[in-house]
Formats: C-alpha cells, sequence, structure tokens
C-alpha cells in the first residue's frame, strides 16, 4: 500500500509499505478520505512530544471496513467508519477513571506498532472504531475526531446557552469548537485570527462577530463594546505568545479560560488579574469517548455546517502540498484532505 511519511522534519515522502497482518481483534479499513491535523505540524516540524519522524502520519480518517479479525464481534466487511484514535495503556489514572485522555501513556497512530492512518488502508482495534451514520459522507466523517476535542473543550467550560463565548484563533479546531458551542445553544460568540479568510469560514458557521487582532489594537475592548461586555468563557484555540493573558482581559470576573491549543514553550500569566477577580484557566486534552458520540451526532444532525472547516481536497500524491500550505497557513487553508481514491 502506499502511505504518507513525515520522513524527516519537515519532508513529506510518499512510500509502499506492506499492509500489517491483521490481529483477531481488528479491523482493516480501507481509507477514503484523512485530515492534515494541528499536532500532525507538530510532528511534521519534528516538534511533536512523543510522535518523531520517520513515521506514517495522519489520525483522522474515515473509511471501509474491508476485513475483519476472527475475534471482531460488532463490524463486519462493507462498513464505513471513523476511528476514536486514542488507546490508554498501563496502570494510568485515565485508565482507572475511564478518562483516557488522562493516561499518563496512550497509543495513538504513528506511535509504536500502530501505523498511522494516512495510507491506503489502515489497521485499528475494534474497541476505537465507531461507525458512521448513512447520511454522513465520508469527508464530514474525517471532522468526527477533531469536532470531538471541541465537543470536549465545550464540556470542560461547562458551556450554558446563556454564556457569552469568545473562541481565540478560528484554525479548524477554533471553528469546530466554536460548533461545538453553538451545538449548546450559545447566541452570542465572538471569534478572532489574524487572517480573514479563516474569519470568512467563522461568519459562515453562525459567528456573532469576528475580529482580525492584527489590524485593531483595541480589539479586545472594542469587542466587548459591540458584543456587551466581558465574556463567561473563552477558548484559546491558537498557542501563540501573549494569548492567555488576551483570554484573561475579555474575560469577567469568575469566568473561565479553557485552553485547548497545543503550546510550545511558556507564556505569562498576569496573576493579579487571575486571582482578584477569581479568573479561573481549565486545560483541556483531547477528548473521551462520549465527546467522540456527541461529535457523530452534531454532524449528523447537520444543523451547523461544519463542512466549512474543509479546504482543500488533495490527492495522495498531493499530501507534501497539503502540509506545507497548512503549516505556512498559504492558499486560505483550513482543514486539508487527503483524498484515496477506491
Amino acid at each position: 500500500m502506499k502511505a504518507v511519511y513525515v520522513d524527516a522534519p519537515e519532508s513529506i515522502k510518499v512510500k509502499k509499505v506492506e499492509i500489517p497482518a491483521l490481529k483477531e481483534n481488528e479491523v482493516l479499513i480501507k481509507v477514503r478520505a484523512a485530515g492534515i491535523c494541528g499536532s500532525d505540524i507538530h510532528t511534521y516540524k519534528g516538534l511533536h512530544p512523543f510522535r518523531k519522524p520517520p513515521v506514517i502520519i495522519g489520525h483522522e480518517i474515515a473509511g471501509e471496513i474491508v476485513e475483519v479479525g476472527n475475534n471482531v464481534k460488532d463490524f463486519s466487511a462493507g462498513d464505513r467508519v471513523t476511528v476514536e484514535p486514542q488507546i490508554g495503556t498501563g496502570e494510568s489514572e485515565g485508565v482507572m477513571t475511564g478518562n483516557i485522555n488522562y493516561s499518563d501513556e496512550r497509543l495513538a497512530p504513528g506511535i509504536g506498532e500502530w501505523l498511522g492512518a494516512m495510507a491506503e488502508y489502515f489497521i485499528s482495534p475494534e474497541s476505537q472504531v465507531i461507525k458512521l451514520p448513512d447520511s454522513v459522507d465520508y469527508d464530514r466523517g474525517v471532522l468526527v475526531e477533531p469536532l470531538a476535542v471541541g465537543v470536549h473543550a465545550a464540556y470542560k467550560a461547562d458551556i450554558k446557552p446563556t454564556d457569552r463565548v469568545a473562541v481565540i484563533g478560528s484554525g479548524p479546531i477554533g471553528l469546530l469548537t466554536l460548533a461545538a458551542v453553538k451545538h449548546r445553544g450559545v447566541e452570542t460568540t465572538l471569534v478572532t485570527d489574524v487572517l480573514d479568510y479563516s474569519l470568512d469560514v467563522a461568519k459562515e458557521m453562525g459567528a456573532t462577530l469576528t475580529v482580525n487582532s492584527a489590524q485593531d489594537e483595541n480589539w479586545i475592548e472594542n469587542a466587548k463594546n459591540e458584543l456587551g461586555g466581558s465574556f463567561d468563557k473563552v477558548f484559546v484555540t491558537a498557542g501563540v505568545r501573549g494569548i492567555i493573558d488576551q483570554s484573561l482581559s475579555l474575560l469577567r470576573k469568575g469566568g473561565k479560560v479553557i485552553t485547548v491549543a497545543m503550546f510550545n514553550g511558556s507564556q505569562e500569566v498576569n496573576i493579579e488579574n487571575l486571582q482578584q477577580n477569581e479568573k479561573e484557566i481549565i486545560g483541556c486534552m483531547t477528548y473521551n469517548r462520549p465527546d467522540t458520540e456527541e461529535a457523530v451526532r452534531i454532524i449528523e444532525e447537520d444543523k451547523i455546517p461544519v463542512n466549512k472547516v474543509i479546504s482543500h481536497k488533495l490527492s495522495l500524491d498531493e499530501a507534501d502540498y497539503g502540509f506545507k500550505i497548512v503549516d505556512k497557513k498559504e492558499d486560505e487553508s483550513v482543514k486539508v484532505l487527503v483524498k484515496f481514491d477506491s
């Protein structure tokens, strides 16, 4: 089969590899579409903490089961599926509490023997496979996993319909967090970014106000004035310098900041603003099964146009280009899919 490798930092190669042998509790999926994720870009740049080149990349997929192991009970050839790409391992707090995202050791595609998903075929344990509703096509099926991140963030924030919500960063995770928040009934939403085309997508997905923070040095006060005051919840979906303090400045007293983005390095925090106003900063890491199941329901209901985040559908041979434009934020890229023809 052909597979997309991060061969070395900032080097993508398409290579031919053998399809691994199927174990008794596994299914073999013919991949129809795979997404390029922000964490994939961390691997691409050599910055990911535990997924290192050379490695078959990818974990956002949708496809069709073509073979099942002898002990697989709930799936059969022909099923249309996606995959929840994380498994808690070892005697960790996450495994013991049922919060797999807490696990000290987690198995994911591209780690150890579990090969990445951006390939013509992908093997997954049955336990991680999720059926797609008939109405959900493969392209939207790819969005289940990143949308689950936004759903988990909304859960951690304890979102209420009356909340005034800001999303700082309108990349794919920010936009899908917006979708998860709107699914919970929130009407007043601010989305910020430095790229107008990405903010245009936020408008299409129902953001009340969008702001290009690079073009207005007083954007925080202006946004609060336009929407009637400070915000109850602020989601940080871009890991740039100074963004935590910006989010605290948007927040009302007693409000919550939820950190969703992957951060490299440290962030300075105005501890006085945090403490004296009883604001909270909440860590948020991936998702758990209930979040994934809710993500499937959101996509199936089709009330929020999550497909708007898909900006490119590329062939396998164009994967290198896809990684470059996502990394450099070029060609108006948002969510880039790599498609596998039947």
